[in-house]
């Protein structure tokens, strides 16, 4: 069986096809070139720095491009890295197809959706109900396709769809256990609250942020959906479910800091902010620690204030748990 990339440990040498993930040109200390490059494959991804570069060569190796990689995986600062020894680019009649490097969601896509659908049948407002159904109709390929994020959580095909479904499973939790949650509005919103990603990322292949992503963002993206959907079904625009609903969206950030045009102003759309961080927290730690060894600590988080993890020597809910990225 061929190793992927993952399976290589340090020191080892590797000749093995895969995909540029990222790539930036960057100066180092004497201010020559270098490409800051991300590898990947269906196993994960790995951090390498092609050194003495020059612009024709990230025009040539630029993000999106399957590469036969020559090298040997390191550790630099408590990080897995490759010593790139050569590049070459990987030609379409080579047979290779950049799904193959893509890796996806831990759940099978037909069941993700068969369960997000159950949820949505407990929904009882009529707004809400079918303004999510005309939005996942409408959406839904790219919905079950497309990763949460670029980088920080849930950057797996089918990952938006994951994520949701994961924070759909906690808001459960939550309603079932205080009667003074909205149950049909928290559900509504966790199914639409990310659904802007659709629009704001490429799609599951080195994925990178469009036009509208970047100048504009998905909490904007997905409340002029949902007014657009609710010009299509005729519902009053003045209504104030439609106004929960989209308060629901444009609030789940949290803090302005974080992007939202809005604070939470509803018990249930507080917890559609937290339910979204616990989860993002969750999976992005839980990815660290599973590529982490045991007794030790992970390197440090962006997304959780560059804190560091520790993997204890006895875990097995780790162990047994699905592998992320």
């Amino acid at each position: 069986m061929l190793k992927r990339l993952l399976d290589y440990n340090d020191g080892e040498e590797m000749d093995i096809v895969v995909l540029i993930k990222n790539l930036q040109l960057r100066h180092n200390k004497k201010d020559n070139l270098y490409l800051a490059m991300q590898f990947g494959d269906g196993s994960g991804e790995i951090r390498g720095n092609y050194w003495d570069a020059n612009h024709q060569d990230a025009a040539t190796f630029s993000t999106g491009t399957i590469v036969e990689l020559n090298g040997k995986r390191e550790e630099y600062q408590g990080r897995p890295q490759i010593r790139i020894y050569s590049l070459r680019v990987v030609g379409p009649q080579e047979g290779y197809e950049l799904d193959q490097f893509v890796k996806s969601a831990p759940e099978p896509i037909d069941e993700m959706k068969k369960e997000i659908n159950s949820f949505l049948a407990q929904v009882q407002n009529p707004t809400w109900k079918s303004i999510v159904e005309y939005l996942l109709k409408k959406w839904g390929k790219r919905f079950y396709d497309y990763p949460a994020g670029k980088s920080n959580h849930h950057a797996v095909r089918g990952g938006l769809a994951f994520h949701t479904l994961s924070m759909l499973r906690d808001a459960k939790g939550l309603a079932d256990n205080y009667e003074q949650i909205n149950r049909s509005l928290l559900y509504a919103g966790c199914i639409v609250h990310d659904m802007g990603k659709v629009l704001e990322l490429s799609g599951p292949v080195a994925t990178q942020y469009t036009a509208e992503g970047n100048l504009v963002g998905h909490l904007v993206l997905i409340d002029e959906q949902i007014m657009l959907a609710a010009q299509d079904l005729g519902i009053d625009l003045e209504s104030e479910d439609l106004l929960l609903l989209r308060h629901m969206v444009l609030s789940h950030h949290g803090r302005f800091e974080y992007g939202s045009p809005k604070l939470p102003a509803l018990l249930e759309a507080e917890l559609l902010h937290r339910i979204d961080d616990l989860d993002a927290a969750v999976y992005a730690v839980t990815n660290a620690l599973q590529h982490t060894p045991k007794g030790e600590f992970t390197e440090p988080l962006s997304s959780q204030e560059n804190k560091r993890y520790y993997r204890p020597k006895n875990d097995p809910a780790l162990d047994h748990s699905h592998h992320l990225e």
